[in-house]
């Protein structure tokens, strides 16, 4: 067993169970459906399929991070039982909680000198984010150590590619990332954005696809583009949906026809309550290691 410990945010998507498997740690986010308040537990408190539907059926959603004091609550007692931390949290070019832990990080460390406390920013979003921390899982494992680790996360961590296509721009236009207009046409027109996230861990918009069927074809000729080893390429893939399971699924198929040697099937999840608040239903999400990420 290691000296420290492995922790992540909930917004990293993947499932309770995988979290356990894998023994990594994660606190929660929150959100508000329509004024009340819930914690992004992975789909404990919630089902995803009844949050999507409030969504689709007109539900009010705000997010809201996790708070210093939380952080510290939730740090100190792996503190106390002598463990050193590694942190990594959501991109801090979608969220300022890498602030937030940072300030707790300083809070303790002058309460427990004798403790290392990492906090890392990933500059990644949902399950790539999540993939990150799985491959963390795995070096961690073979025995790695707290520092060492630091440093291949932060050497490595831009080699995860994370792209994004919507057929549903409706969440787009109420979030302010289309215009009415914009997204008017787009709906009529079944005009699917295609975005990925940059170097900095914002989510860029990068071409307007028409049609779902072209769009799923457009996101696995990314990975094809972009893939270590290209078509050789042989780590995992993650998807993350948020209700759209049929259109993940058409991604998947895609990606083991193309790519034969897969660590393993495509590994499907669902977006989470905190992105999907944004997102809204009808996102797919594709995440896989590749070259590094220089725009």
């Amino acid at each position: 067993m290691s000296d420290y410990i492995l922790s992540c945010c909930s917004t990293a998507d993947l499932t309770r169970e995988h979290f356990e498997t894998r023994d990594i740690h994660y606190i929660c986010f929150h959100y508000e459906l329509d004024g009340k308040q819930y914690l992004d537990d992975l789909g404990q408190t919630m089902p995803f399929d009844q949050f999507y539907s409030a969504m689709a059926n007109g539900a009010e959603t705000r997010t809201s991070q996790i708070n210093p004091g939380e952080f510290v609550d939730y740090f100190t007692p792996f503190l106390e039982q002598g463990k050193d931390i590694l942190h990594v949290c959501l991109s801090s070019g979608i969220s300022g909680v890498f602030n937030s832990a940072e300030l707790a990080r300083k809070e303790l460390s002058e309460k427990y000198p004798e403790r290392k406390i990492y906090v890392v920013d990933s500059l990644g979003a949902s399950s790539g984010y999540g993939l990150l921390m799985d491959r963390l899982a795995d070096l961690r494992d073979s025995g790695m150590g707290l520092d060492e680790l630091c440093q291949w996360m932060e050497d490595n961590k831009l080699n995860m590619h994370l792209w994004f296509f919507s057929t549903d721009l409706t969440f787009f236009v109420k979030g302010g990332r289309v215009s009415k207009a914009s997204g008017f046409v787009g709906n009529v027109l079944h005009i699917c954005p295609l975005l990925n996230v940059d170097y900095k861990g914002k989510l860029i918009p990068r071409f307007k696809i028409r049609g779902r069927n072209k769009v799923i074809h457009e996101i696995v000729k990314k990975m094809e583009e972009n893939a270590q080893d290209g078509l050789a390429y042989n780590g995992k893939c993650y998807i993350s949906h948020s209700a759209c399971l049929e259109d993940a699924q058409a991604v998947a198929r895609l990606i083991e026809e193309r790519f034969p040697n897969l660590n393993g099937k495509v590994e499907i999840y669902s977006v989470g309550t905190t992105i999907g608040s944004h997102t809204g239903p009808g996102t797919v999400a594709l995440f896989f290691w590749g070259s590094k990420r220089t725009n």
